[in-house]
């Protein structure tokens, strides 16, 4: 058994992720439930599966304490992003199977809102989710959106790269952390002189990096950025907690003024069982939703987002009730994917 006959094997099956454990066999994930596998296992041959796609500078920090984070590539071209921890004494690896190709907004089936949001020139935006809910591709989509249809300079800062992009009307410089960059604050900071007209941020893990974030969206450029929240209040509230308290309302102001939107998405599972689709939160900055910002009334917008439709808004909740009702989805998993189920039964008189 090779690591590469485990990548085809997912790819065939179209699964999302592999994890390899030192007591199981290879576990794959597929519309976002485990299976085992059937393939042969001990702990030794599943050593030898994570050693084999490592340089020996990559082994040596692995056998040194550190955690890996880093992108495979199969020499035809196909991309893992791959992470290699230890866990009581032994090593176990989770391989999340990069598509090939940049889906569009129409395969994805986003709504418009996504594109206007993708041709704003400037400002902050946002999307967010919790892990495996498709943030990075929904990213990439909108990024290769732009390229497609702008002549700008798109700078990413990634940890790490997981889409490659070619150079369309835009060109495109990727910079992966720890590879070009030693930090996502650090690259954020330089790209200032770089003349990027767009920078996507990764992940906005702390206060440096969100701080050189909004700083980027206040000078003029259009920045996007993911972080792991769920639901829009959260999110704001959630970059407003990075910074100390005496900086609060500064940071409430700033966001007030570059804010252009967030998306919460979450993927859940279609009624026919054929995969996962998006359901989406979305939060415009309207004059309205900045106002609540700036006065720290961020409980309130759950109220703006409900009847923001006419301006591409709308909860998590309502979303989940439209799939329901176009048999998208069932009611059973509307149910169990909804932010609030008292107000989700609402849409169905229950």
């Amino acid at each position: 058994m090779r690591f590469l006959d485990l990548v085809n094997y997912g790819r065939r099956n179209d699964c999302s992720d592999i994890h390899l454990s030192r007591d199981l066999p290879p576990v794959f994930r597929k519309n976002g439930k485990l299976y085992q596998s059937d393939f042969e296992h001990n702990p030794q041959i599943i050593e030898q599966l994570i050693f084999s796609i490592l340089t020996p500078a990559e082994r040596k920090k692995l056998e040194d304490g550190s955690d890996l984070d880093f992108c495979h590539v199969t020499p035809e071209g196909l991309r893992q992003r791959v992470n290699i921890y230890k866990q009581q004494g032994s090593y176990a690896a989770a391989i999340r199977l990069l598509n090939d190709t940049i889906p569009s907004f129409e395969e994805l089936k986003l709504p418009p809102i996504i594109r206007k949001l993708a041709s704003e020139p400037r400002g902050l935006i946002l999307i967010t989710g919790p892990t495996g809910s498709g943030k990075s591709t929904t990213l990439a989509s909108m990024i290769d959106y732009i390229n497609t249809n702008r002549a700008v300079h798109i700078l990413t800062i990634e940890d790490p790269v997981e889409y490659k992009h070619t150079h369309k009307h835009s060109i495109v410089h990727q910079r992966e952390i720890g590879v070009d960059a030693s930090s996502f604050a650090a690259a954020l900071r330089s790209s200032l002189r770089e003349d990027p007209d767009v920078i996507l941020v990764g992940e906005m893990r702390d206060y440096e990096t969100v701080s050189a974030a909004v700083t980027a969206a206040e000078t003029g450029h259009l920045v996007l950025s993911t972080l792991h929240t769920i639901g829009a209040a959260n999110t704001i509230d959630r970059i407003i907690d990075v910074f100390p308290p005496h900086s609060q309302q500064q940071i409430r102001t700033q966001l007030s003024s570059i804010l252009k939107g967030v998306v919460t998405q979450q993927l859940v599972p279609l009624a026919d069982g054929s995969g996962r689709m998006a359901a989406l939160e979305v939060l415009i900055g309207t004059d309205a939703v900045l106002n609540l910002i700036r006065e720290n009334k961020t409980h309130q917008l759950a109220s703006v987002m409900q009847t923001g439709g006419r301006d591409g808004m709308k909860t998590l909740n309502a979303d989940l009730a439209m799939l329901v009702r176009d048999q998208k989805i069932s009611y059973e998993v509307g149910l169990e994917w909804a932010s609030d189920k008292q107000e989700f039964n609402q849409y169905f008189g229950r």
